[in-house]
């Protein structure tokens, strides 16, 4: 007598482990293409990082643009994502602002590369993240203006200065994850470690909350 087989028990399983490959292969493209580059990396170097061969790698990603692609949109969307949640809510009190920081910090420091990979890019003028910069990271500047504006305080900065504020807010948050290699190996500080990542998710939260906050113009202040 044949042993019965569950029919769908194989399919599951060579689905679970197709999820994990194409996993592990995301994660080897990530750190490549933060330290290389997209021109820098070729299909053979990220095959190799997880040990298949460049032909296994086109079954789970058909071409190194869709692999980028899919780096980028493994991280931005979840950010997109937070701060859309926030905008839709009508969010603009600092609690609603702090905990879209501590969420954008997380999910940051979950994939730490990614902004290694786009100061990577940006600094090479990088065409194919140009691109997608537009479908990714355009948005995301787009909500975050759009949350800086529903904000009453917003009102002590000048239309036109709403987007250096998002642009700076924005270095701000990138550029600690970017310079996180360089400033351990001069200070032997770990930017990554769970105090220093505390440390700085509350100091951008009160960096906002400064720059959010309510002044007196000039024309308000009494003699």
């Amino acid at each position: 007598m044949q042993p019965t087989v569950d029919a769908g028990s194989q399919p599951r399983s060579g689905a679970r482990k197709g999820q994990r490959t194409a996993q592990r292969i995301l994660d080897a493209a990530e750190a490549l293409f933060a330290e290389r580059g997209y021109a820098g990396t070729t299909l053979r170097d990220v095959a190799e990082s997880v040990g298949l061969r460049t032909p296994s790698l086109y079954n789970h990603f058909p071409s190194k643009e869709s692999l980028y692609e899919a780096v980028l949109e493994r991280v931005i969307r979840p950010v997109l994502e937070a701060l859309s949640e926030v905008v839709e809510q009508g969010g603009s009190s600092p609690e609603a602002s702090r905990r879209l920081i501590e969420r954008t910090m997380y999910l940051l420091a979950q994939r730490p590369e990614l902004a290694r990979l786009i100061q990577q890019e940006t600094l090479a003028g990088g065409h194919h993240l140009t691109e997608m910069l537009s479908v990714w990271i355009t948005p995301v500047f787009e909500r975050a203006r759009e949350l800086v504006e529903a904000n009453p305080a917003a009102a002590r900065w000048e239309p036109e200065q709403i987007p250096l504020l998002v642009l700076a807010m924005y270095h701000v948050i990138v550029g600690y994850f970017t310079i996180a290699p360089l400033y351990q190996a001069l200070s032997g500080e770990d930017l990554m470690s769970a105090p220093a990542l505390a440390r700085q998710t509350e100091f951008f939260s009160e960096l906002v909350e400064v720059l959010l906050g309510e002044v007196a113009r000039p024309a308000d202040v009494k003699e």
